[in-house]
């Protein structure tokens, strides 16, 4: 080989050398991922790099160490829904979520006793006071993605009360229905649908009787309402299909079932669609 074929070979290894370590102008777009359409009422998880910053209206959401966020869709929301990423490298990614409406029927209670749809002044105080509670259990933010390994139903049964639905009591208009109701025999066991920590605990609400939190991190909790027993204490870590309670018909229930609410912090979404999400 020439000298000047042995030159213009070491040259070329030279430039593919530089090539292969120069970082690569054109930016991936695919790191950043969140599904195009979800329906109202939505618990949203997505993929960003890890140490990203993604800001959601006027909160900093949560990020893991894997890059999992996730954020709540609520029952009147109309979106779009924007998102803003920000990758370590400084680089910006706005995403969009578009926002499938729900229809939402009238369901109508009957029987409830007067006292709880109408309480006097001291019964709405105590009412106040005990809902104030439950709303700052909600405000637990744990770096933990015990939502991540999704969901299973705590007790079988026949679905006697749907997400969302507008509720009269009585025949008198009251607050759209928070949970699922699930139907079943005073007793049975209700078994944690994701893994958490016991974050409240009460035997006796006036509205929903025996009550129990479960935080599963980055703001995800699930609320059981109506308990007849309650088997786990404010702390306790629970693992997915562990047994937390039982059924009851306590608080302003007409018959024995386990109320399922799920919340993003202070949003209400569905443990239906929770249940569904791949």
């Amino acid at each position: 080989m020439t000298l000047l074929r042995r030159s213009q070979l070491a040259l070329a290894l030279i430039v593919l050398s530089l090539l292969l370590a120069a970082p690569l102008v054109a930016q991936d777009t695919s790191d950043v991922r969140f599904p195009a359409q979800v329906q109202q009422g939505s618990l949203v998880v997505g993929k960003v790099p890890a140490g990203s910053r993604v800001r959601f209206r006027d909160r900093d959401l949560r990020v893991s160490g894997y890059g999992t966020v996730v954020l709540g869709i609520g029952r009147d929301e109309t979106g779009p829904v924007q998102l803003d990423v920000t990758r370590p490298d400084g680089s910006r990614h706005p995403a969009s979520i578009a926002i499938t409406p729900r229809d939402w029927p009238v369901e109508r209670v009957n029987g409830v006793p007067p006292a709880t749809v109408n309480p006097p002044p001291a019964i709405a105080e105590r009412i106040r006071r005990e809902q104030a509670q439950v709303t700052e259990a909600r405000q637990r933010d744990d770096d933990r993605v015990d939502f991540g390994n999704g969901f299973i139903r705590p007790v079988e049964g026949r679905i006697s009360g749907r997400f969302g639905r507008a509720r009269s009591y009585n025949g008198q208009p009251g607050s759209p229905h928070s949970g699922m109701d699930i139907a079943a025999p005073t007793g049975t066991p209700v078994r944690a649908p994701a893994a958490g920590i016991v974050t409240f605990a009460a035997p006796d609400l006036y509205l929903t009787g025996g009550t129990l939190l479960l935080d599963h991190g980055h703001g995800v909790s699930s609320n059981f309402l109506h308990l007849s027993r309650i088997d786990a204490k404010v702390g306790d870590r629970i693992e997915q299909g562990q047994v937390i309670g039982a059924v009851g018909a306590t608080g302003r229930a007409t018959g024995p079932h386990l109320h399922w609410g799920m919340n993003w912090l202070d949003v209400r979404v569905d443990p239906q669609l929770a249940l569904e999400r791949p």
